[in-house]
């Protein structure tokens, strides 16, 4: 006769749960607008990671903003103990999990890092020719960054972020590093650029070309693995063309995925997994970012019974 499993053994083996949650953050969970999150996203988190979905934020934010807007809400709001969020920040450059207790360490590849004396030529960029339209991040320690002042009129800035773009990457030439901005190919180039600039309705990221929302997917699948998690299926959620990455590696590595695009206006690429919007749950095109995020979230929520 088999002897039955020890408490500790029985802890050790995989769990599988019926899916997990990989989020892009700004659009599908923080508004682009005021940058922070709804209640009622951070009640539906709390509520399906007690009930052992994993969720996993996926982001090119900083840990910074992750612990401000994320964390420290939804340990407020009454996080359970036991309970493990992980956060891939910066692209996949940096991670960390928290618990109801706060956060752990911080992970950063520096190989991943922009040159810092690269960054603080943008900063006196910034504060000398574009600081009333946009700020440096400072928070982040692998990406150069910066964002649109939230008073700032959305055409306003995006006016000014062309020009910003152009400078930046004209000082990238003067650094002696390769660089292109995210899907403009340069004539004569072979394309073998080592940077990129990834402009967003809100910011500028630039990053190594080895960064992407590919890269953290690589790193979730990894964080779960390491605790024995190994979910049935992914659910991963985006508000831009750059975010299909998450399901496209998740997809490309048997992993059953379906993918949310909380924007669609920017176009639905034809995918070999299922792409699901706002119009699945029967909600209108004016449906976007956190609100559709956030029904998505309450949707999952109720069909699991949580």
């Amino acid at each position: 006769m088999t002897a039955p499993l020890s408490d500790t053994a029985r802890a050790q083996l995989p769990t599988a749960p019926a899916l997990a949650l990989l989020l892009d953050v700004d659009g599908p969970i923080a508004s682009p607008v005021t940058r922070d999150v709804k209640p009622e996203i951070i009640a539906d988190l709390v509520a399906l990671a007690a009930a052992d979905i994993p969720v996993i934020f996926n982001t090119g934010r900083s840990d910074a903003f992750i612990r401000e807007q994320v964390m420290a809400p939804m340990i407020a709001a009454g996080m359970p103990q036991g309970t493990t969020i992980h956060a891939i920040c910066e692209k996949g450059a940096v991670w960390f999990s928290y618990t109801a207790t706060g956060p752990g360490p911080v992970h950063v590849d520096h190989e991943l890092a922009v040159p810092k004396a690269y960054g603080d030529d943008v900063r006196r960029l910034v504060a000398e020719d574009y600081s009333a339209h946009m700020f440096f991040d400072e928070t982040k320690r692998a990406m150069v960054s910066v964002e649109q002042h939230v008073d700032v009129p959305s055409e306003d800035y995006l006016a000014e972020q062309k020009l910003f773009d152009a400078d930046a990457l004209d000082i990238m030439g003067r650094h002696g590093l390769s660089a292109a901005i995210l899907d403009h190919h340069a004539p004569g180039s072979d394309d073998t650029a080592d940077y990129r600039l990834d402009p967003t309705i809100i910011s500028t990221d630039i990053e190594s070309v080895r960064l992407g929302k590919d890269l953290g997917a690589s790193r979730a699948v990894e964080l779960l693995a390491a605790r024995g998690i190994i979910p049935q299926a992914w659910r991963t959620v985006g508000d831009s063309r750059t975010d299909y990455a998450m399901a496209d590696w998740l997809h490309h590595n048997d992993h059953e995925v379906k993918h949310v695009d909380v924007r669609p206006a920017d176009g639905v690429p034809v995918k070999p997994y299922p792409v699901l919007t706002a119009a699945d749950l029967n909600l209108g095109d004016d449906v976007i970012h956190d609100d559709a995020g956030g029904a998505f979230l309450r949707s999952w929520r109720e069909a699991l019974e949580i």
